[in-house]
């Protein structure tokens, strides 16, 4: 059954047979057939689109998955963003779960931004909206001068505790870093479970030390930048032991993040909390990359069960390690569409989300 006006469009913009499994499920929830485009690399590897139907004056869907060749899959999704446009499409808007490149948002030394960089491009290659979900960094939103609807999955993750977690009551969200404790205590209010917060674990990219605040590097002798001038220096970081910030001996520890990936933090915390006496660990996150060998350290690892969305696909990860569990997110992804075509209100599927969450 169709449930938006006429006028609409719908296109997958990847090449991959499974990267194009989201995008169907979203079609049949709308009602709609996908809409008849070619993707394909030239033998010398470029990129060519050629779209095979008429998008003059109707409103344009770009469903976008990010396969592990991340810099194609931008590449298809630029060049069918310019197709559009040039074709004279009312509106074109790229639906695009996880956001690549979300981890370089900030500065690094002497990098660069390539958050801004991505936004720059797709706003230049004629994109009006961009329909993302759970960004790395909510500020990213203000990298682009067009709108930006940053949907949540934890709805979704929260109803796989309640219904999949028999004894979910017994259970405590946990933060595997202080960076993450934010979102922990999210989760752990909306469920009324406790939190706990290891501290103390290895540094990551994100650290202090390499966000650009010592370059250019300090001088050995201040006296000789300007005999009077004494400036205070900044005393390195010194990290404490392993420590747990809460009660989990006998609990049913949960963790929580935004991106899995490399996944050595997450198997180290997961020990931790053995150690600390949890009978059994759980790791949600929005989105799974599972990159490398994640598969086969997380069947060796503590971790009992791994919970993640479909807004990356890994059915390929899901056959190499069975730990590993799917959360469908395209019912929110078809509703934002549906909403954003008929013009309508787009609040409803931000209600109970605080500035925080």
């Amino acid at each position: 059954m169709n449930v938006t006006k006429g006028g609409l469009v719908l296109f997958s913009a990847n090449s991959t047979a499974s990267c194009i499994e989201l995008a169907k499920k979203i079609a049949e929830r709308l009602g709609v057939e996908l809409g008849k485009v070619q993707v394909y690399q030239e033998p010398n590897r470029e990129t060519r689109v050629q779209i095979q139907e008429s998008v003059r004056g109707k409103d344009v869907f770009i469903i976008q998955t990010v396969s592990k060749d991340v810099n194609t899959t931008i590449m298809e999704l630029l060049i069918m963003v310019y197709a559009c446009r040039t074709s004279c499409a009312k509106t074109i808007s790229g639906v695009i779960p996880y956001f690549p490149y979300s981890k370089q948002c900030k500065m690094r030394k002497r990098g660069s931004i390539v958050s801004k960089l991505l936004a720059s491009m797709m706003c230049k290659a004629g994109l009006t909206h961009l329909i993302t979900m759970d960004l790395h960094q909510k500020e990213i939103q203000g990298f682009f001068n067009i709108p930006v609807d940053n949907l949540r999955a934890s709805p979704f993750l929260l109803q796989y505790i309640q219904e999949e977690i028999p004894d979910y009551r017994n259970a405590v969200i946990v933060a595997k870093s202080p960076a993450s404790a934010k979102r922990a205590q999210s989760f752990a209010e909306r469920l009324r479970l406790g939190i706990a917060v290891i501290h103390g674990e290895a540094q990551d990219a994100e650290s202090d030390m390499v966000d650009g605040r010592h370059s250019p590097p300090a001088a050995r002798n201040i006296s000789a930048i300007h005999p009077t001038l004494e400036i205070p220096l900044m005393f390195p970081k010194e990290k404490p032991p392993i420590t747990v910030v809460g009660d989990v001996g006998g609990r049913i520890a949960i963790i929580v993040d935004d991106i899995i990936d490399d996944v050595d933090s997450f198997v180290a915390a997961a020990d931790t909390l053995k150690e600390r006496g949890a009978y059994k660990i759980f790791v949600m996150a929005t989105h799974g990359l599972l990159s490398s060998d994640a598969p086969r350290l997380i069947e060796e690892s503590a971790v009992d069960e791994v919970v993640v969305t479909n807004t990356i696909p890994h059915e390929i990860q899901k056959l190499q390690c069975p730990k590993i569990k799917t959360v469908d997110i395209s019912m929110i992804l078809s509703e934002a569409i549906r909403r954003i075509h008929n013009g309508e209100s787009m609040s409803y599927l931000f209600r109970n989300i605080g500035v925080d969450d």
